[in-house]
């Protein structure tokens, strides 16, 4: 049998099954959906399948049943294949540089759908342009009508972070979409629509654009709705057979080690209270096409306006691991008021990782996206321009893995050295912490910072395939006091179940010299420090 393609950045759902491309069946859920409820909302981050759902539920309920052949809903006689007429409104194709393109751009659109339906549109505005459209369509077809919208947002979020003068115009924008949106909750065209769903990156609250349609069924954080898009590992492991056998082949690893290593990269994304975790479609694709492991998601788009927020926030970069906040926080995103958590979950760099009590604990939730923020991070934070300097950090896994500590700490003495004076000189203990924690998790190593224990929090812990770092910053202080803080308070105890070796580590700054001037390392041994918490220590300087 012959093997089916990957379908990179396809999104038709008729190319896909006419082509020769994979197709991870996800029809049944689509057809609970459309079973289910009639007025849909749905927002995801980017890349992520919004517009291969939108076209897959046209071919759906224009009822092309060819398509669909031997997927779940065929074969479960799931569907009756009723023909609807759809308007599919797609913001990918619609002009939106000035409120006047974005008017006349739509404008075009709909009328272009009604010359292909064998009439014309006499409205003059363009409000009553689309109620026109709704209207005719289900007079001429004599069958209720679906809407689709896809990227319903992009004529706002795209002047986000550009100035205020470019936010106006995402702000006029706005104004005329709310108008737009709100022919759907007319009367009459309500009475001829069967179905609608709306989807975007963000999630505007309801008295912001759809304060005119405010019988939307939100799917962002349903549970039903947790694995419409992206891959579940299951649906990996089952439809990549093949695929995952090529990149273990590849880089000389078992199929298991592949499949861990996919997980740790690319999986993680959670959107309700359910705990079920999904990968970004995009990666996880890139990945097995190219047979590497890479950031693939971030090589299509920049976070550099997110970074900015996140400085003018004064937020201590490891805390982005560890965020806690209400659900209500997730749909308060609005242009005049942006909403750093809000911003961060929607937009895919930080997910769920718990909840309890109606709060969510946000973290991120790969290290493809850990490892590419905090690396966009690290160059805001130092301010280190040259690229030389900035890649030096992807040395440090390398030189641990291999207990070359020397050269390790020579890779990060050399990084603190090319901070520039003004910046350096006004930190505190905590930004050094920061561009620490900033350059060890962007070089690829597992970073966690403050973790807390019984007896206290741990500054940072490094985990890598074989060992576990503990680690103790001091600032002028000695690092054996670092180091016998460790092992007074018994920080290890927390990973003595992780089957790796453990390392004791104390790091000392100075504000004189603005670098580290003191590191210890220790393996723990149990016993020994049974016998003497406070034997000494070799002292590497």
């Amino acid at each position: 049998m012959k093997r089916l393609k990957l379908p990179i950045g396809i999104s038709s759902f008729e190319r896909i099954r006419t082509g020769g491309f994979l197709y991870v069946d996800k029809t049944k859920n689509i057809s609970d959906m459309v079973e289910n409820g009639d007025t849909y909302f749905l927002s995801r981050p980017r890349r992520f399948g919004k517009s291969l759902l939108i076209s897959t539920l046209r071919d759906l309920l224009e009822g092309k049943r060819h398509l669909f052949k031997d997927l779940w809903i065929d074969k479960n006689n799931a569907w009756n294949w009723e023909k609807l007429p759809v308007v599919v409104i797609d913001f990918n194709g619609i002009s939106c540089g000035a409120p006047d393109d974005l008017k006349a751009s739509l404008t075009f659109a709909l009328e272009e759908y009604a010359a292909k339906n064998g009439f014309k549109l006499e409205s003059p505005l363009l409000k009553t342009k689309f109620k026109e459209l709704i209207l005719k369509l289900r007079d001429k077809l004599e069958k209720k009508v679906a809407v689709l919208v896809d990227e319903y947002d992009k004529p706002m979020i795209d002047f986000i972070g550009k100035g205020n003068e470019r936010l106006k115009t995402g702000i006029e924008n706005r104004e005329i979409l709310k108008d737009f949106y709100g022919v759907l909750k007319d009367a009459d065209v309500a009475c001829a629509l069967r179905f609608i769903l709306i989807t975007g990156v963000s999630k505007f609250g309801k008295i912001s654009i759809f304060s005119e349609l405010n019988n939307l069924y939100d799917l962002t954080m349903k549970e039903e709705a947790c694995d419409l898009l992206g891959y579940t590992h299951n649906e990996l492991q089952n439809c990549f057979v093949d695929e995952i056998k090529d990149l273990a082949n590849k880089q000389n690893e078992t199929e298991n080690e592949t499949v861990n290593k996919l997980k740790t990269r690319y999986n993680g994304y959670r959107f309700s209270d359910r705990d079920v975790n999904v990968y970004n479609p995009f990666s996880i694709l890139q990945a097995l096409r190219s047979l590497s492991y890479k950031n693939f998601w971030f090589e299509t788009g920049s976070p550099s306006f997110l970074i900015n927020l996140i400085k003018e926030n004064n937020y201590f970069p490891p805390d982005l691991e560890n965020i806690k906040t209400e659900e209500e926080a997730f749909s308060s995103f609005d242009l005049e008021a942006l909403n750093l958590e809000a911003i961060l979950f929607q937009t895919g760099y930080l997910t769920i990782k718990e909840t309890k009590n109606r709060m969510y604990t946000l973290g991120y939730p790969n290290q493809e996206v850990k490892a590419s923020l905090t690396g966009h991070m690290f160059t805001a934070y130092s301010e280190i321009e040259n690229s030389s300097d900035r890649s030096k950090f992807l040395k440090l896994p390398v030189y641990l893995e291999a207990k070359e500590y020397e050269k390790f700490f020579s890779v990060i003495k050399s990084i603190y050295a090319t901070i520039p004076y003004t910046l350096s000189s006004k930190q505190d203990e905590a930004y050094f912490h920061s561009i620490f924690y900033l350059m060890i998790t962007a070089s690829g190593i597992d970073a966690k910072s403050e973790v807390l224990t019984s007896k206290g929090r741990i500054d940072m812990a490094m985990e890598l395939a074989s060992s576990i770092y503990i680690i103790e910053f001091k600032r002028n202080q000695s690092a054996e006091d670092g180091l016998n803080q460790i092992r007074q308070k018994k920080y290890y105890e927390r990973y003595l179940s992780a089957e790796k070796e453990i390392y004791l580590l104390a790091i000392s700054f100075s504000s004189a010299e603005r670098n580290v001037v003191e590191w210890r390392v220790k393996p723990l041994d149990l016993n020994e420090e049974t016998a003497n918490p406070y034997r000494p220590v070799t002292s590497y300087l």
